[in-house]
């Protein structure tokens, strides 16, 4: 077994919202948390949202976005964790219904009977987070123990300044240093 096989597998799986961008802030993070990582991303986050080639060079890996086919090679070890940032609107909705109708809510799906801890990074504009499907859905997902970090709205505040993403914060949630 290699060094690099004997540390824990992190998934990271990325949504569609601006704030995608710097993943690789979370990715770094992770790896200096000796983890390796893996990045699962939505479809349409795939479409622009993040920068696929500098992610696939600083995991080593792939991102896996589609279903591979039965004779396929799983391209990742199984999770020791999941993060999930940022987490949309659409995508936590999905994840609480069990609407596994892609890779990423599949796995997220997945992550719950495996017994996989999971941490999320919401990033929902406040008019969407009004919803209650979503509050529903928050409450769903933290009763199956799902760790939240502080909601993100992308809004710009009083100050004028649009305030950091929490990068870390998910890494936080799951206990490991």
């Amino acid at each position: 077994m290699t060094e690099q096989a004997q540390r824990p597998f992190l998934y990271v799986v990325v949504c569609a919202a601006g704030i995608a961008a710097d993943v690789g802030r979370l990715i770094t993070a992770a790896q200096e948390r000796d983890w390796e990582v893996g990045v699962i991303a939505t479809p349409v986050a795939m479409n622009g949202f993040f920068d696929t080639a500098a992610v696939e060079a600083r995991t080593g890996r792939p991102i896996r976005s589609a279903w591979r086919t039965p004779g396929d090679p799983r391209p990742f070890p199984p999770p020791d964790a999941v993060v999930v940032a940022p987490a949309t609107f659409n995508t936590v909705n999905k994840w609480a219904a069990g609407l596994a109708d892609t890779l990423a809510v599949a796995t997220l799906c997945e992550s719950y009977g495996l017994g996989v801890p999971v941490a999320v990074l919401p990033c929902v504009a406040d008019a969407l987070a009004a919803h209650p499907a979503y509050q529903d859905s928050l409450v769903r997902l933290r009763g199956m123990g799902v760790r939240f970090g502080e909601p993100y709205s992308g809004e710009v505040g009083e100050d004028g300044v649009r305030p950091e993403f929490g990068w870390e914060t998910a890494l936080d949630l799951l206990g490991r240093r």
